[in-house]
């Protein structure tokens, strides 16, 4: 459809200067305010289970600097004690000991990742839904300047960029860092002179993680970018409408090649992503595993000096803390990281949350009363200016002070020329977009006064891009009525004229239409649409162009089903072949957003104004196509 003004049913694929500018968008990564105090809010309904997270934790690394303890005393004690050969029943204690503690450090791992993994992929799906609901009440501007692949990106992509930190941070930071700090006093306490020599190069290792950070940070908001991109591409080109265009013009080897030339891309961001740090942690790991032999040669001096009275049980012990060192500050460290790459995630994320919905119910506003009172008070409009959101300011309004009223049960019809305003007139109706001056009524009462669901509840809507899913006839026309029966379907469907091609059907009612319909006529899947409409039983009916793609013999059948639907009911006919729209009570033509003429189809054309010139040429053109 046209966003300037009326009929036109195409879309346009994005342009390069709008991709470009989509790239520009997603590389700066938007700043959002207490980011990280928003994040832990995430967690607020899992207190219980983290509590229980902390504890287990707190006790799993505590536990886990155990072990070295006890190999000290087993070295010292049992296996070179100070009276002679190897204490026996000393050992068997204490590596029974040792086993109780592996034994039960397994456990309370088991235990912890259950609930770790619970509560962050919860908190990830309540994020998912929440940013889907959220985006179902967004107005219909922002889908039409916003790319589908991207909003699907934001979903999907970046929802589960964060699972795993979602998942693990939690577990990973307390129960590193207590195995970290608990370690570190173990190491204090068996000898104070191996404990400096074994962190004496830690702050150095702190500062290059911080710098590999950041890297990784800027190359998680390209690889998103990258993805976002792929989503758009396989969207546009593998629904049933891109496959159908490339075929059409033999553009395949084109798309394939868009598409290999994205995934080239994300290839290297992710190869990039993976390496960034690599030779960081590279190091890192070199340093720490090296520590042990010096610590070696440290203790050999030591004891030649006379300095220490460290002993063999307390060289094993101290090597054996260290090593168990290594891993949890290498997490902490790889988490910090994680952290920092996952903030522009949460950022983008953020940002959707906090679009504020153009559109949306006054504190004060009502709903609709008993069904009926809208075809009894009918529709008008009362001085409305209305400008597209992102038309430019200086363009002329696509609709200019425009008024009319139209009667209770009467049927109004919309015609002018191409882009002349009369599309949008079936956007206000229903408060799609809000008008920028004037009044739009809706049963006598100012659409802004009413509850928008309420408000639609009362509207049935056909427009000319019919619009079923991938599921079964009964499936799609149920949309309308959940509660439907299998009579109410039928009864729907022979109003709408497409009983008997159903029936015709091998699987009937549960014929599967494929996606968007494309398994159906164009024919038929109007009549679907209508019958859907008809199960919700509007007492105002949209037609929006719902003829005009259709074929002479099929808009007739159509154009019956239509009659039948409209038949007591207030309806609004936005027409582009006036030969539908002919027998309408009131028929009103637009023309460069104003209402310039209006009356019956024998008034107008009395009157040779506009309406007469395109009748007249309409009539002409149906001749000579017929010729």
């Amino acid at each position: 459809m046209s966003m300037h003004g009326g009929g036109g049913g195409g879309r346009n694929r994005v342009s390069g200067a709008d991709r470009q500018a989509q790239k520009a968008q997603n590389a700066a990564a938007p700043r959002i305010p207490h980011l990280l105090r928003r994040i832990s809010e995430l967690f607020a309904g899992h207190k219980v289970a983290l509590a229980i997270t902390v504890v287990l934790v707190l006790i799993g690394a505590a536990l886990s600097v155990v072990p070295p303890l006890l190999t000290q005393r087993a070295f010292d004690e049992g296996l070179f004690p100070p009276s002679g050969g190897p204490n026996l029943p000393r050992l068997a204690t204490l590596v029974g000991l040792m086993l109780a503690v592996y034994i039960g450090s397994a456990l309370l791992g088991v235990w912890q990742t259950w609930l770790t993994a619970t509560v962050g992929n919860k908190v990830m799906g309540a994020l998912r839904v929440r940013l889907f609901t959220h985006l179902q009440s967004m107005e219909l501007s922002f889908f039409t300047r916003t790319k589908t692949g991207v909003i699907q990106s934001r979903l999907q992509n970046d929802v589960g960029g964060v699972a795993s930190v979602l998942t693990n941070t939690i577990s990973s930071v307390l129960g590193n860092t207590v195995t970290v700090i608990a370690a570190f006093v173990a190491m204090l306490l068996l000898n104070w002179q191996l404990t400096i020599v074994a962190l004496i190069l830690m702050p150095i290792l702190v500062i290059a993680q911080r710098r590999v950070g950041q890297v990784r940070a800027r190359i998680a908001t390209k690889t998103q970018e990258s993805l976002s991109d792929m989503t758009a591409i396989t969207q546009e080109t593998l629904s049933v409408s891109g496959i159908l265009l490339s075929k059409s013009f033999t553009r395949q080897k084109a798309e394939i090649g868009r598409y290999a030339d994205e995934n080239a891309n994300q290839i290297r961001l992710q190869v990039s992503q993976q390496m960034s740090g690599q030779t960081f942690f590279a190091l890192v790991s070199i340093f720490l595993s090296s520590i042990p032999a010096i610590v070696y040669l440290v203790a050999g001096w030591l004891l030649l000096g006379g300095t220490t009275d460290v002993t063999p049980g307390t060289i094993v012990a101290f090597t054996t803390v260290q090593a168990r060192m290594l891993f949890p500050l290498l997490g902490l460290m790889r988490v910090a990281l994680d952290l920092q790459t996952s903030s522009a995630l949460f950022a983008r994320i953020f940002e959707y949350l906090d679009l504020q919905p153009a559109i949306t119910d006054r504190p004060d506003a009502v709903a609709l009363a008993a069904e009926g009172q809208v075809a009894r008070a009918g529709v008008t409009f009362d001085h409305v200016t209305f400008r597209y959101p992102d038309a430019p300011e200086e363009s002329r309004p696509t609709l200019d002070d425009v008024s009319f009223r139209i009667e209770p049960g009467q049927f109004a019809a919309f015609v002018g020329p191409s882009g002349a305003g009369k599309t949008t007139v079936s956007y206000l109706v229903p408060r799609f977009y809000e008008v920028a001056a004037g009044r739009v009524l809706f049963g006598g009462i100012d659409v802004r006064d009413l509850k928008q669901e309420s408000l639609v509840s009362h509207i049935g809507i056909v427009s000319q891009e019919t619009y079923l899913f991938h599921a079964t006839i009964a499936e799609n026309l149920r949309y309308a009525k959940p509660e439907a029966t299998d009579a109410e379907l039928e009864a729907a469907a022979r109003a709408a004229n497409i009983h008997q091609t159903i029936a015709s059907f091998p699987e009937q009612y549960q014929t599967v239409v494929g996606e968007r319909g494309y398994r159906l006529s164009g024919g038929e899947k109007q009549r679907i649409a209508i019958a859907r409409v008809l199960l919700k039983d509007p007492e105002v009916l949209i037609l929006d162009e719902a003829t005009s793609a259709l074929d002479a013999i099929s808009e007739r059948v159509v154009q019956a089903a239509l009659d039948t639907a409209s038949r007591g009911r207030t309806t609004i006919a936005i027409a582009h072949r006036l030969s539908t729209v002919v027998g309408a009570d009131v028929i009103f033509v637009v023309d460069a957003g104003r209402i310039v003429e209006h009356g019956t189809h024998a008034e107008l054309l009395e009157r040779d104004g506009t309406y007469a010139r395109l009748y007249s040429e309409q009539v002409t053109s149906s001749s000579l196509a017929a010729e």
